[in-house]
């Protein structure tokens, strides 16, 4: 896919609008599953949440992957996409018990991660099997907003809570088929992951009906030229054989389990906005795009870095812009931006849109949600279309208000 496939998109469809590459995912996907090549067993959960199309879930479908879900809805859209239940993995986080156990009849492997859950749920399901979600008090990833391993993290049950679990297994007589991890995202540092799996693998030599291991994800992805990222072949070599040992002393194979979500489709990802407005002021050139953080909000949300290049004029000079959006609040994409010169009506294109772009998008200003486009097989599908006023109106109820009454 290039510039003047991603311009014809956005003439198509308008802008704002989101593009999906399905290439880079397939790429992704194969090249995660080559690094851990050597692991006995191997499954692939693709992370709903980074981006929940449907058309993407049945893309991951036809690769063989099994899905990883943090609520109901998530479930539902999975198997709305024809995926085997027995191939989700449910990891929810601070929901009710009576959402878990809505979840557990469909067939959908649970993943508990706080003792009163898991005890409620034992005593009344024991012949449901379980995973368990353990915090290992390790803090992998490179964002303290976006890790979630560490000591004061509302995620999982502490590995010093490793003997209560073990209790409440034994009083309800449930069945724990699973131990889990998710450090957190932007994995850069391979030996502290790696010391955190071992944390991991020493808590499931505990659980004697262990059916898979689920190490979580994180991998790291470049977000400009030159930038680090998670090293997925070292770390396949030396974790696969980790993992085979562990197998081998437990005494039978088991399925190594990962839910990688940014890693396969934030790379896949464009984001295509026009330019509204060139405004100079007295230190700044502003270039103001028909779009803002309700539909891109990780910069202002976490400081998250896209690329933006103008393709409409890809040759340009050079010149230093602070791109910002059309909110009514600050919404800043990027301060003092080198990018080839920009004159309104020009297409700009966000990189690493494809991870928690869309779906973490709104309508705050009541603005329409964009559409979304599949480059599949070189040509363009569109997979979700743009909002209209009646998707705004849908829900809301237009109740007769009687004559004001002061009091």
């Amino acid at each position: 896919m290039n510039n003047q496939d991603l311009l014809n998109i956005a003439r198509d469809f308008g802008s704002p609008v989101y593009v999906y590459d399905a290439e880079v995912i397939v790429a992704q996907y194969e090249r995660l599953v080559a690094a851990f090549a050597k692991a006995k067993n191997l499954r692939i959960h693709y992370a709903v949440k980074a981006l929940s199309n449907i058309s993407i879930l049945k893309l991951f479908k036809q690769l063989g992957a099994g899905l990883d879900t943090v609520s109901l809805q998530e479930v539902e859209l999975g198997l709305a996409a024809g995926v085997d239940p027995k191939k989700i993995i449910f990891t929810p986080n601070g929901v009710s018990l009576e959402e878990i156990e809505l979840v557990a009849k469909k067939g959908v492997q649970i993943n508990i991660d706080n003792l009163s859950i898991l005890e409620q749920f034992g005593s009344k399901h024991p012949k449901t099997p379980v995973c368990v979600r353990i915090n290992p008090h390790v803090m992998a990833g490179g964002n303290a907003n976006i890790s979630v391993g560490h000591i004061d993290s509302k995620f999982g049950i502490s590995i010093h809570q490793i003997p209560h679990i073990l209790r409440i297994v034994e009083n309800t007589g449930m069945t724990v088929n699973g131990v889990h991890m998710h450090t957190g995202s932007d994995i850069l540092d391979i030996g502290v992951f790696l010391y955190a799996t071992e944390i991991l693998f020493e808590t499931a030599a505990k659980f004697k009906a262990l059916e898979f291991i689920d190490f979580g994800s994180g991998f790291k992805v470049p977000y400009k030229e030159g930038d680090v990222s998670t090293d997925i072949e070292d770390l396949g070599e030396q974790l696969s054989e980790r993992f085979n040992n562990f197998c081998i002393s437990y005494g039978r194979d088991i399925t190594m389990a990962f839910e990688p979500g940014k890693f396969l489709v934030s790379e896949a990802g464009h984001f295509l906005a026009q330019v509204n407005v060139v405004k100079q002021t007295t230190s700044t050139v502003f270039a103001g795009i028909d779009s803002g953080f309700n539909h891109l909000i990780r910069p202002m949300l976490y400081g998250s870095y896209h690329g933006i290049k103008n393709i409409s004029n890809p040759e340009g000079k050079n010149r230093f812009y602070s791109v910002v959006g059309y909110i009514c609040e600050t919404d800043t994409f990027a301060n003092n931006r080198q990018i080839s010169e920009i004159t309104e009506g020009d297409i700009l294109s966000f990189s690493n849109a494809g991870a928690y772009c869309f779906s973490m998008a709104s309508n705050y200003n009541s603005r329409y949600r964009p559409a979304e486009v599949l480059w599949y097989n070189g040509k363009s599908h569109l997979i979700r279309e743009r909002e209209t006023m009646e998707d705004i109106l849908k829900g809301q109820c237009d109740i007769q208000l009687d004559e004001l009454i002061v009091v």
